[in-house]
C-alpha cells in the first residue's frame, strides 16, 4: 500500500521539493537527453584482460572487488570501477611498459553489473524486481522483459518513473503498463535513462 501511495501523490520528492509530473507522450514528445553510451564498469563485474602476444600475462574471469579494484597478472591492484573497458586496457598498458615492450591490451567485460548510477531499478509489484545494468537504447519493455513481468496484485497502469535530470531535478513519468504489456500500446514504451527507478504500485483492493 506504500507504493499505492507513493506513486498516487507523486508530485514531491522525497526531500520534500516539488517534483515534474510528466505523461509518457510527454516524454516522448521532449526526447530523451543524451546518454553515453560507454559502458562504464562496476564492482562485481567479471571481465576479460587480453595482452597481444602474451597468454602468461592474459586472464579471463577477473572479478571487479566491492571496492572497485582488481587484479591481474604483474599488477597487485588497480581501480576498475568507473572507467570505461577501454579507458582501463590504456592504465594496464601504462602499467605493463616496466615490464614488456609496446603492450597491446584488451579488456571485455563478461558479466555486467554496472556502476550503481547507472542501474535501472525496479521495485513493487514486478515479477523479478532487481536492479538492471543500463544498455544503449534500453526501453521500459526491455526493463519488463528483464523483471519477466508484472504480478497479479500490480496496478500497472499507475505505475511510475523516477527520473533525475541534468540538473538534479526530480521527475516522475506516469507509465501505463497494462496499456504496454497487455494492448501492445507502443507509446508507453518510454526509453529508459541510466539511475531511472521504475515504481509499480499495488492494486488497491
Amino acid at each position: 500500500m506504500l507504493l499505492s501511495t507513493v506513486v498516487v501523490s507523486g508530485c514531491s520528492s522525497p526531500t520534500g521539493r516539488t517534483a515534474d509530473v510528466l505523461t509518457a507522450a510527454d516524454v516522448s514528445a521532449k526526447g530523451s537527453e543524451a546518454v553515453s553510451e560507454d559502458y562504464l564498469i562496476g564492482a562485481g563485474d567479471s571481465l576479460s584482460v587480453f595482452v597481444y602476444r602474451n597468454p602468461d600475462l592474459s586472464e579471463a574471469g577477473v572479478a571487479v572487488r566491492p571496492d572497485g579494484r582488481m587484479s591481474v597478472p604483474l599488477i597487485e591492484d588497480i581501480a576498475a570501477a568507473g572507467k570505461t573497458p577501454t579507458q582501463l586496457a590504456r592504465e594496464i598498458e601504462g602499467r605493463l611498459k616496466k615490464y614488456i615492450q609496446e603492450p597491446v591490451v584488451t579488456v571485455i567485460v563478461r558479466q555486467f553489473v554496472g556502476s550503481p548510477d547507472r542501474q535501472i531499478r525496479v521495485i513493487g509489484e514486478a515479477t523479478d524486481p532487481q536492479s538492471i545494468p543500463y544498455r544503449e537504447r534500453m526501453t521500459l519493455l526491455d526493463v519488463m522483459i528483464a523483471t519477466k513481468g508484472l504480478t497479479k496484485y500490480a496496478a500497472g497502469n499507475r505505475a511510475a518513473i523516477v527520473r533525475h535530470d541534468s540538473t538534479g531535478k526530480e521527475q516522475t513519468i506516469r507509465v501505463h503498463l497494462n496499456d504496454l504489456l497487455k494492448d501492445g500500446d507502443i507509446s508507453q514504451n518510454v526509453d529508459m535513462v541510466p539511475g531511472d527507478t521504475v515504481i509499480i504500485p499495488q492494486s488497491w483492493f
